[in-house]
């Protein structure tokens, strides 16, 4: 009896020893992207990366969290994507998903996240509609969209006296949004928009519609596209002579990782709005070099950046909620300020927006380039509440009228 008894004891002791190991939530991450096509680099296994980096940063073993993060390859098409997302949900016990680059594809895993009750941090993908019409109370879009890169670069160079716009657009819902997007802001800023011609996603060649561009004679021809798109763009325009032609190129999604493609000799000049560059303050600098330690020497994109501020966030939703449930974190992740050491403070808002400054860069020249990756020069900031939609104009259900 009195063994019985000191066994208890010792069992009790130890419970009351380790308050952590008792409480300990479990939480599988998936980070679903483009592992080997056009936005391998700007997402990809970086992406993963900067997952690791936000738990290892948060300490979350050390406060009862045990984090598993899986992968897998979305090659841009929403029915693999959407086949990944159905299996981790439905067999393999993931309770998130990150990233997601390729709006076709975000935009049919944000529906299946509602669906299935789980929770979806969005970094890679642009559309607006995430938090527009098809806002989700399980998903959150943390890095940018296609309204906040409208404001930036077409903003900017339509002030800038381009007042004239022709579109390379990538055809499927990324392209689409950013095309509307950008138009809506050339337009209220008194320019015209002369055309638009939609390409193959993903393209290699773009020679016809950039002949197309040429003879448009428009100030500024708009690249509606992204990653390896973007790259052939820019460079078979250089081919052409489109730009010692006196039009305009905007990117209005260029990512470092496609400057570093590109080279400044190409790519300089570039007005481009990004919500994260390595080298804005000694946090983003310490930070990256770890990132850049662990990816090849490559500095992080604002994509990655966002995986891991999304991840970080996600984490301290689930410590202070004492609960991964999916409602009650979601809740927890709106409730909480953001605080990070890359994007600094901001917050979540209703429509599932997270809210933090923009930024309006211009590619350095070769001869302004102190070293490997010294891309960027700030031009311009957007404050938050100028950078996102309003939500008086939202078109989310969510939002109370």
């Amino acid at each position: 009896m009195q063994l019985k008894t000191l066994l208890a004891a010792t069992a009790l002791g130890a419970l009351m020893a380790s308050p952590a190991l008792a409480q300990q939530i479990s939480v599988k991450a998936g980070v679903l992207n483009d592992r080997s096509g056009l936005y391998a680099d700007l997402s990809g296994e970086g992406s993963v990366i900067a997952a690791r980096l936000a738990v290892e940063d948060f300490k979350a073993a050390e406060k009862g969290i045990k984090v598993e993060i899986v992968s897998a390859d979305h090659q841009n098409k929403p029915d693999v994507g959407s086949t990944i997302a159905r299996q981790w949900y439905d067999q393999d016990g993931v309770d998130l998903i990150l990233d997601v680059p390729t709006s076709s594809v975000a935009l049919a895993v944000n529906q299946i996240t509602r669906e299935k009750n789980k929770v979806h941090i969005n970094s890679g993908a642009a559309s607006s509609d995430l938090t527009g019409k098809a806002c989700s109370p399980n998903t959150v879009h943390w890095t940018y969209d296609t309204y906040a890169l409208a404001q930036g670069t077409g903003g900017a160079m339509t002030k800038a006296g381009g007042d004239s716009w022709f579109f390379l657009t990538a055809d499927y819902a990324f392209g689409h949004a950013l095309e509307r997007d950008t138009s809506a802001v050339v337009t209220k800023a008194g320019g015209k928009v002369l055309g638009a011609v939609r390409t193959p996603f993903p393209g290699t060649d773009f020679s016809s519609f950039l002949l197309q561009a040429q003879a448009s004679k428009a100030k500024v021809i708009g690249l509606a596209n992204a990653g390896g798109d973007t790259i052939n763009s820019i460079k078979q325009a250089g081919e052409f002579g489109i730009v010692a032609g006196g039009q305009k190129l905007a990117g209005l999604l260029v990512f470092a990782t496609d400057v570093h493609a590109l080279g400044l000799q190409t790519a300089q000049g570039l007005v481009l709005t990004e919500s994260f560059y390595w080298d804005m303050n000694d946090q983003t600098r310490a930070w990256s070099e770890r990132f850049a330690k662990l990816n090849g020497g490559k500095k992080p994109s604002m994509v990655q950046a966002g995986v891991y501020s999304g991840m970080l966030h996600y984490l301290k939703a689930v410590e202070a909620a004492k609960s991964k449930d999916s409602a009650v974190v979601m809740a927890k992740m709106k409730e909480l300020p953001t605080d990070d050491p890359l994007f600094g403070k901001g917050s979540v808002r209703v429509d599932g927006r997270k809210l933090h400054d923009m930024y309006l860069f211009e590619v350095k020249k070769p001869s302004e380039s102190k070293a490997p990756w010294d891309y960027y020069k700030q031009i311009a900031v957007l404050k938050a509440d100028e950078a996102f939609k309003p939500l008086a104009e939202s078109e989310c259900p969510l939002v109370k009228k």
